[in-house]
């Protein structure tokens, strides 16, 4: 990620719907694009979301064809759907769900020469926005970036469904997008590229940074409003912010250490049961401490993700500064030759991130004392 260049570019949807029932308006867009979909989500989503689906695409004169998805978006998993979409005529897919969901199905869409759409049910993740697919193995390790030549044709976001999904989920989400300006900030003083394919646009740094600023003012109050289930004006902010802002600012502000960590983390076991954001947020103090932050944005940034719920330290991802083996294999992950953590303006070697990762627990530790936190609870991945 590290080559220099000098076009900058801006990747965008065609199409960005959100609000309190935009699920009712799914077959009205979608018609727009195509007349045979295939909805790619898991047994759990489809069981919330069958019914508003099937009465939106009969309102519009669409047939119903769905598909179950398993957890990850492997290799496997994308050419069964390409093989699929052959095999029916399919000229749409559709992403229902979590992130793996929305990105087998823009993988598919891709190979099989047809229209995708992006309809996630949580605001966990950026990635429902952007022209990449991530790519793991069956066990949940990082295996590649997919890229893609345009973004998905719409991506459509029900705020209801957001305020009636997991919590957590919502929390997911704020650590992946508190990331996209601490990243894209790095990369525009750095020399390398972003995920687009050239160098930060100044819309896409600004709306990192609008990202940033909408979360630290609504995400407590956005929080609050999930776990009452319900939508208000902070909870369609963060929405926003998680969704469309950070998608965007990722993809044409650069992303740097934050998400290599994050690729990183995947070689570790015992982290292979927090979600995409939580494991992001290590990345996003990490990459702090690695760029020599000022003390107070790190003392700010440990209290800031303690009180909405997000790591950051080793403990609460089941590691500690002793499993030397485990931070040596994350590092060394973190910092393969293609990784966007050279992004970075200074280089970052192996043992740099190892020192990194081992410094943010006595951070965490410290801040936590001074600033009258409660001190990390140890987290045991489920296997």
């Amino acid at each position: 990620m590290s080559d220099t260049v000098s076009t900058a570019i801006f990747a965008s949807p065609s199409r960005y719907v959100q609000g309190r029932g935009a699920l009712d308006a799914l077959g009205e867009h979608v018609a727009k694009l195509g007349g045979t979909p295939l909805i790619v989500s898991d047994d759990t989503v489809w069981g919330i979301v069958q019914d508003g689906v099937t009465a939106s695409f009969d309102a519009a004169g669409l047939p119903v064809t769905r598909v179950p998805f398993k957890q990850f978006a492997t290799p496997a998993a994308v050419d069964d759907l390409v093989a699929t979409i052959g095999s029916g005529g399919h000229d749409v897919i559709l992403g229902v769900g979590g992130g793996s969901a929305i990105d087998a199905a823009k993988a598919a869409g891709h190979l099989a020469g047809i229209r995708w759409v992006s309809v996630p049910t949580a605001a966990s993740s950026d990635a429902p926005t952007s022209t990449l697919a991530v790519i793991y193995t069956e066990t949940g390790e990082f295996l590649e970036y997919r890229f893609f030549p345009r973004n998905p044709d719409l991506v459509l976001i029900d705020t209801q469904l957001v305020a009636n999904a997991p919590v957590s989920l919502l929390v997911a989400g704020i650590g992946d997008a508190l990331a996209t300006w601490i990243e894209a900030r790095a990369t525009r003083r750095g020399r390398g590229s972003t995920m687009a394919g050239g160098r930060p646009t100044r819309a896409g740094t600004a709306l990192a940074e609008l990202s940033w600023d909408i979360l630290w003012e609504n995400a407590e109050l956005a929080i609050d409003a999930v776990r009452s289930k319900v939508v208000t004006p902070a909870l369609e902010a963060v929405v926003e912010a998680n969704t469309l802002l950070s998608g965007l600012g990722f993809e044409s502000g650069g992303l740097a250490a934050a998400h290599a960590i994050h690729n990183g983390l995947t070689a570790a076991p015992q982290t292979h049961g927090l979600t995409h954001g939580q494991k992001v947020n290590i990345g996003s103090i990490t990459q702090l401490v690695l760029e020599g932050a000022p003390s107070v944005e790190i003392e700010d940034f440990v209290e800031f993700t303690t009180a909405v719920g997000l790591p950051n330290s080793l403990t609460e991802i089941g590691l500690t500064p002793d499993d030397t083996p485990e931070l040596q294999a994350i590092a060394e992950a973190a910092t393969a030759a293609a990784e966007t953590i050279h992004n970075l303006p200074s280089p970052v070697t192996p043992a740099q991130v190892v020192d990194a990762l081992k410094a943010i627990e006595t951070i965490s530790r410290r801040v936590r004392i001074e600033r009258g936190l409660p001190e990390p609870v140890k987290y045991v991945a489920k296997h």
